[in-house]
């Protein structure tokens, strides 16, 4: 169920190149099919593994780097900002900003009473990110949730003198419906504002409903790059997350048990099957159905360590063919 092209990083798992860039929506940039999520740095990933990590991905020549600035305030002790603060020692210590495609998102209450998407707010924010990340431009600034309470004329304003200042290259959204980037897309084009490029959705082979009926045809219809996060699902989809004691032994308990259905253990049984017969690791073929979407530009995905990094990269090579493509529609299959 996978092309036979050069051996990779294991005996039936094939190697395909070249990988092929995809744009970021309509603006300059792109990347290889593949963004490394910096969620689980300075949480799950130490510094000296998020470093090894980060050499893995750009040294293999992916380039998309995702994070936010309140990554990863969740964490006892930290207080929001540590993701980027170790992307911007890593950079700093390697001399490759050239190479890198840095991601970041701005909304979140890092601190208190410090969110959303004011003018005020984001001319603050990215000046706090750019000191962290210690680069003089971000190359994607995303606005990572709605802010009701800001009318979108002011947001996509203040990022257009952010992009007026080189300060940042594109923007994007994160956990925006339907209707309020539809309503974005349309004060871009009337008053001649940026427009956002991409958008990051919740999209994987178990959450499918959403953005497949209601986000991609818009993605489609204006040309907005998808860069799609919990593409294993909270690693649900590796297939290590099979019994209530496994969930419950997990530092992502609240976020994967609620895969733990029939529909999801089917998916769990269509990725076993697709695996019995590639070789492929279980993660590896759910990113590989990912990038068979038409509508996905970079899945996101997270590494805490070097040779999940290999892995996962080893899914951006592979290509599964229309057997394993239909067996992972049929199992994951939601009410329509």
């Amino acid at each position: 169920m996978v092309e036979q092209l050069q051996p990779s990083f294991g005996p039936n798992i094939r190697r395909k190149e070249p990988v092929q860039p995809r744009q970021l929506g309509r603006s300059p940039l792109s990347a290889l099919p593949l963004a490394l999520g910096g969620n689980v740095f300075g949480w799950t990933a130490h510094e000296k593994t998020s470093f090894e990590v980060l050499d893995c991905f750009i040294e293999a020549g992916f380039s998309l780097v995702d994070t936010a600035d309140v990554y990863s305030k969740w964490v006892p002790g930290n207080c929001g900002g540590e993701s980027e603060a170790i992307i911007g020692r890593w950079l700093k210590s390697r001399g490759k900003r050239s190479q890198v495609l840095v991601a970041t998102k701005v909304g979140g209450e890092v601190s208190p009473g410090s969110k959303g998407l004011s003018a005020q707010h984001l001319k603050r924010a990215v000046e706090d990110s750019l000191r962290r990340l210690q680069t003089d431009y971000i190359d994607l600034y995303q606005a990572h949730h709605e802010d009701p309470t800001v009318a979108l004329e002011e947001t996509l304003r203040a990022f257009g003198d952010l992009i007026d200042a080189g300060k940042v290259r594109a923007i994007g959204v994160s956990n925006h419906d339907v209707t309020r980037l539809e309503a974005a897309v349309k004060i871009s084009k009337t008053q001649g504002l940026p427009r956002y490029e991409t958008l990051q959705p919740l999209y994987n082979l178990y959450d499918r409903q959403d953005f497949e009926q209601k986000l991609a045809p818009l993605c489609r219809a204006e040309g907005l790059g998808v860069i799609n996060y919990y593409s294993l699902a909270s690693g649900f989809l590796t297939g290590k997350y099979r019994t209530e004691q496994d969930v419950n032994a997990s530092a992502r308990q609240r976020s994967n048990r609620k895969y733990m259905t029939d529909r999801g253990f089917r998916i769990l049984e269509a990725l076993d099957a697709v695996a019995a017969r590639t070789g492929a690791k279980l993660a590896q073929i759910a990113i590989a159905w990912l990038l068979a979407q038409p509508d996905v530009t970079a899945p996101i995905v997270s590494a805490t360590s070097v040779r999940q990094m290999e892995e996962l990269i080893a899914a951006a090579r592979m290509s599964l063919d229309e057997d394993a493509i239909a067996l992972l529609n049929d199992a994951s299959a939601y009410e329509q």
